[in-house]
């Protein structure tokens, strides 16, 4: 999860004068990038999970990790605060869906930025969602997708696990029913018992019965962890920002790509050959419901995390399951 002031290091912008969202509102735009290896042969693209900033993002493009080869564009999806959001576009839609982002960053990868195919896009939780939509929407255009701890669909279990969070920060008396910009307060009592009910879900029972906060991250007591990991999380993000995502990703079914609505179809439907990274111990993304996906999928790998990290193992939670994640990865691109 986030922490501290906010990495603007070699973020660049591209402005999209006129955009078309999928609800019909049109606006201009900025879609937040970040580049790396820029004169490499194959392309790579790595759009943002949730809390999520483009220089918090895995993008394993360290020497001899797996991306290390590909000219790598991590990307932030609109709704995270660098992109365009509610906290810094005015009139910005009311809710949002996976289909404006990828239409967002086609564009910049494909008028901006001159990229003709993607060698692989790859994604952490929402990020995972978003590479599930990209192999669907634009088939010709991806060559390996490989979803990390995500799912084509949004389950059920994972939908009311975010109400959970959404309506503490909702109901906090600093929130004040969506008028807190205009009293010019930041609700972060909101945002704090947002991350409260958040964190839980982050990594697993096996991990806090191992005491992970303590070994491995060094805080005294659970209280400690709380107070100085979950609770900062959030506490820089805009209160609108952080509820757009949520309720992105609670409507989150590439069956949406589709005029019936038939997940499974598209699914079936995939060119691309597919990575599919659940962990094991992950909460809301099951390992269960990635084999499902798996049933569908044409020319698709399953290859589970064994972690006790739960959900954050996939977005590089630890170095041990970060390692093994760049080395299979590298496998299955060859």
């Amino acid at each position: 999860m986030p922490r501290g002031p906010h990495d603007a290091t070699d973020i660049q912008f591209y402005e999209i004068p006129s955009f078309t969202f999928t609800i019909g509102a049109t606006l201009p735009i900025k879609v937040a990038y970040r580049s790396y290896n820029p004169s490499a042969k194959k392309a790579a693209c790595i759009p943002t999970c949730y809390g999520g900033r483009i220089n918090t993002t895995l993008n394993f493009t360290e020497d001899n990790a797996a991306l290390s080869s590909h000219h790598v564009v991590v990307i932030a999806m609109l709704g995270n605060g660098e992109s365009s959001s509610p906290s810094n576009t005015p009139n910005f839609p009311k809710n949002l869906d996976y289909r404006d982002c990828i239409h967002a960053q086609y564009e910049l990868l494909t008028k901006h930025l001159g990229i003709s195919e993607l060698d692989v896009v790859l994604g952490f939780s929402m990020g995972g969602q978003q590479a599930y939509y990209w192999a669907s929407m634009y088939p010709h255009f991806v060559k390996n997708a490989i979803v990390i701890c995500g799912s084509a669909r949004t389950s059920g279990h994972n939908y009311t696990f975010l109400e959970g969070p959404k309506t503490a920060l909702i109901n906090s008396i600093d929130y004040m029913d969506g008028k807190y910009k205009t009293e010019g307060i930041k609700p972060l009592r909101g945002l704090r018992a947002f991350s409260r009910a958040y964190c839980a879900w982050l990594t697993s029972g096996a991990w806090y019965r191992e005491r992970h906060w303590e070994k491995s991250l060094g805080y005294k007591s659970i209280e400690d962890y709380i107070k100085g990991n979950s609770e900062p999380a959030f506490e820089e993000w805009d209160a609108e920002d952080v509820l757009i995502l949520a309720r992105m990703w609670q409507a989150g079914d590439i069956g949406t790509t589709r005029n019936d609505g038939d997940c499974t179809k598209v699914l079936e439907g995939i060119e691309a050959r597919v990575l599919v990274m659940p962990s094991r111990t992950d909460q809301y993304f099951l390992v269960a419901d990635s084999e499902v996906e798996m049933k569908y999928l044409r020319k698709a790998e399953l290859a589970v995390i064994e972690t006790v990290w739960g959900h954050i193992a996939g977005g590089g939670g630890n170095e041990e399951d970060t390692r093994w994640m760049s080395g299979r990865i590298a496998e299955f691109l060859g």
